[in-house]
């Protein structure tokens, strides 16, 4: 049976979802115990750069463990409207550098209230944000990224490439 949908189409609508959203929940697990926590993202170069504490126990988990899974949804108050990305991949930290720089122009550009934090005039890079919140940057490269979508039918989920 062909897919309903060609990998486009699922791909404009996964990359609505992801630039429409603020949020993912990271998950993660240690032994047999599971640990899901929501993020603020920014998605660049085909990867999700979020701040944590490296001592949070969504870092700790996924650093050792070398995998992390994800979820994105949009707000849904029928089971008809139900749609998100399910999400596996690999969680690293971001060093100082190009890759840092850039991230976190868009971070700034899509979190726009974070400037309120700073003071005025204050450079705004990784090490202002390292200091001012004790956070270092990560980034979760997905390697298997699923979309889904009950308005197409229920209970439909697809693998997508983005």
């Amino acid at each position: 049976m062909a897919p309903e949908h060609n990998n486009q189409d699922l791909k404009g609508l996964a990359e609505e979802i992801i630039n429409g959203q603020s949020t993912m929940t990271l998950a993660t697990a240690e032994g047999n115990v599971a640990w899901a926590a929501a993020v603020y993202y920014v998605y660049v170069n085909a990867r999700f750069y979020f701040f944590s504490d490296p001592e949070s126990r969504h870092i700790r988990e996924s650093l050792a463990s070398g995998q992390a899974s994800a979820a994105i949804h949009v707000v849904a108050s029928t089971w008809q409207e139900i749609r998100g990305l399910q999400m596996s991949g690999s969680v690293g930290a971001v060093s100082v550098g190009p890759e840092a720089v850039k991230v976190i122009r868009a971070y700034l550009k899509k979190f726009t209230f974070t400037t309120e934090f700073f003071e005025s005039g204050q450079s705004l890079d990784l090490a202002a944000f390292t200091r001012r919140f004790r956070v270092r940057l990560y980034k979760l490269e997905p390697s298997l990224i699923y979309y889904l979508d009950n308005s197409i039918r229920f209970g439909f989920r697809e693998e997508v490439v983005l």
